[in-house]
């Protein structure tokens, strides 16, 4: 790990030269990452290539500003994120906030079977929510962010993100019992 390290500092360092052969490198390591993270924002293929074009122009550009102070594919991943909300607002697609209200009465009583859903099924669910709360959990459970680093992108305040969270994992698993109980049904 720390021979990788030092070979992408490397690469940046080479990179702040403007050396096209070292930014290919540093493409290749993480354009499919941040197409991933793109695509889970956006949900849209054509468009997450698009912003993930456009994140690594961007930090090409500013490669100058990058001081080091976070590894270089967090600080990339800040760019890529904040591309894909920025081209989410512009599609009008993202409210700022739409509060729903769930039940609470079904999910908390109701048992579920977590290993009898796949990595996929579960992203899959995921990307079936509202805007909000798939970009809430997106942030929250697979990029990894904290309450406050979420509050900071989306530039909520860190109740809003905790009751946002909250709310977006009570629906995925409102989502997740119906697909259960649907299998039941199905394997009858």
């Amino acid at each position: 790990m720390k021979d990788q390290n030092q070979h992408i500092n490397q690469l940046i360092d080479q990179c702040r030269k403007h050396d096209n052969g070292a930014q290919l490198e540093v493409y290749k390591c993480y354009y499919k990452a941040m197409y991933n993270t793109s695509y889970r924002i956006l949900n849209d293929e054509f468009e997450a290539e698009d912003i993930m074009q456009e994140a690594f122009l961007t930090a090409f550009t500013k490669i100058n500003t990058f001081k080091g102070e976070v590894a270089f594919g967090a600080w990339l991943k800040r760019i890529v994120i904040n591309k894909s909300l920025t081209q989410l607002k512009k599609n009008n697609k993202y409210d700022e906030v739409k509060l729903e209200v769930v039940a609470n009465n079904t999910i908390s009583d109701e048992p579920i079977n977590y290993s009898a859903f796949n990595t996929t099924a579960v992203l899959q669910t995921i990307n079936t929510l509202k805007d909000n709360y798939r970009i809430v959990l997106t942030l929250n459970l697979i990029e990894g962010y904290d309450y406050e680093e979420i509050a900071q992108i989306l530039k909520y305040t860190n109740e809003n993100v905790r009751t946002t969270v909250s709310r977006a994992k009570k629906k995925l698993k409102q989502a997740l019992l119906i697909q259960q109980q649907n299998n039941k049904v199905y394997a009858r």
